[in-house]
């Protein structure tokens, strides 16, 4: 590391373990699915804290992703100390699979009733669930989750660790003040952080008409929204055609009155890699280093995952950044998880493109980096696109030498059928001791089912 920073790598593999030096002051628990706005969520985030995940409801992200597959990934490597709240608790097999490959308990799975849960956990006194946690079981196993724990009269949580603001949690509950998180969420706040970034202007779009906003005159350019869910809100403005689709999705976020404010940020040229630094922040300031991912995209900049070298990944690159990044959190009374995405161009100037103050898509896969290493695996590749026809149980009878070497590892997998055919959604992570082993085994995997559809 340079010789200026004292960080060092995280020696545990839970977030449990991140956090357990800030969350002995009061009762804490992680809200592991995110606000949405969408027809079915019981609390949209229509008030205050917008998020943009989907311009009509036709496109919103869906439940599955923000309810199932998204919080079962955080899930799977919370570790015990720390409560994880639920609301569409996943299989009891996965369960077990986790607690036999990540060695966690999972005795700290809290389930609550979809349309009543930010009430509450607002509350100061949480009221018995009985009939509304009975609802909530699976046909298949979860029961065996234990129903006393589930259906008991639950202790009230102090603090609430949040992935992004709760227009209906009490601003006292929320782990880190909201208006505070929200704020560090935002896209417009990049330029604050003290680090290099590609040139931007924000604009409120409740004082600016999108008419009369000043366009850079070469292509290409880039146009986000504020707060954008999983790449949603992002466009690439390489044509007039972009162009038009930008603006007409912009349209219909005022319209549906979920968006105040855009950025206008230039390209950055030339890039040769594309990374998601991470880290953790405490309360004291102090800086614990996770990993850091090479980010694969698709050609419109959409997340298809990450791939990682455990041994040969130098943070030391990125330590004026990690640096600035965690002195601005922590002046403003942050603490928890940050990852950071930089492009590198072909000159060697890194550029910070976005700043995530939460848990990101990659950090699982972080993670794994002592326990991948003590068992010779050097490079381990994140996505959240595998599919596999047939249900749970077989894919684990099938895939069963593969998950015992941990050539693959499951964080997520949800049934669906299509018709009448099963097939599950997994995210999960392929392993190696090099490179071009993982990429082996990955081949092998498809052989046997395992499709990647990004």
């Amino acid at each position: 590391m340079n010789s200026k920073y004292d960080f060092h790598y995280f020696q545990g593999s839970s977030l449990s373990d991140l956090f357990a030096s800030d969350i002995t002051d009061a009762r804490y628990a992680f809200i592991l699915n995110y606000p949405a706005t969408a027809s079915w969520a019981a609390y949209p985030n229509r008030k205050k804290y917008f998020i943009q995940d989907g311009s009509s409801e036709a496109t919103k992200t869906s439940f599955d992703k923000i309810c199932q597959k998204e919080p079962w990934k955080i899930l799977a490597v919370l570790g015990d100390a720390i409560p994880g709240i639920i609301i569409s608790p996943p299989r009891k097999l996965l369960i077990d699979y986790w607690r036999e490959h990540f060695g966690f308990s999972y005795s700290n799975i809290e389930i609550f009733d979809c349309s009543t849960y930010l009430d509450d956990l607002s509350q100061s006194k949480v009221p018995a669930l009985q009939d509304a946690a009975r609802s909530l079981l699976p046909d298949r196993g979860t029961e065996s989750l234990s129903a006393k724990r589930i259906l008991r009269d639950r202790e009230p949580f102090d603090k609430l660790i949040t992935l992004f603001p709760f227009d209906h949690l009490k601003q006292e509950k929320h782990a880190v003040d909201p208006d505070i998180h929200y704020h560090l969420l935002s896209k417009v706040t990049l330029a604050e952080l003290g680090v290099p970034c590609p040139k931007y202007e924000s604009y409120n779009l409740h004082t600016s008409n999108l008419e009369d906003i000043h366009l850079p005159e070469q292509f290409p350019y880039l146009i986000k929204t504020s707060h954008g869910l999983s790449g949603e809100g992002t466009y690439i403005i390489k044509s007039a055609s972009d162009l038009d689709y930008c603006l007409e999705e912009l349209k219909k976020y005022l319209e549906i009155e979920l968006l105040d404010t855009i950025i206008v940020s230039e390209f950055v040229k030339n890039a040769v890699q594309n990374y998601c630094v991470q880290f953790y922040v405490g309360k004291t300031g102090d800086i614990t280093l996770i990993g850091t991912t090479t980010q694969l995209v698709t050609p419109e900049g959409n997340y298809l995952g990450g791939l990682i070298d455990y041994r040969k990944t130098d943070m030391s690159i990125f330590s004026e950044m990690i640096a600035a990044i965690g002195q601005y959190a922590h002046q403003h009374g942050y603490f928890g998880v940050i990852g950071f995405d930089v492009l590198e161009d072909k000159d060697g100037q890194l550029f910070a493109i976005d700043a995530n103050f939460r848990v990101n898509g990659s950090t699982p896969l972080c993670l794994q980096r002592h326990t991948l290493l003590g068992i010779g695996k050097e490079v381990a590749k994140y996505s959240s696109d595998y599919r596999m026809v047939g249900s749970l149980e077989s894919i684990l009878v099938t895939l069963k030498a593969e998950l015992e070497r941990k050539d693959f590892i499951i964080l997520s997998a949800l049934e669906k059928i299509k018709y009448g055919k099963i097939h599950t959604d997994i995210y999960g992570i392929v392993t190696g001791e090099t490179i071009e082993e993982m990429q082996h085994i990955e081949h092998n995997l498809q052989i046997k089912g395992l499709q990647l559809l990004g």
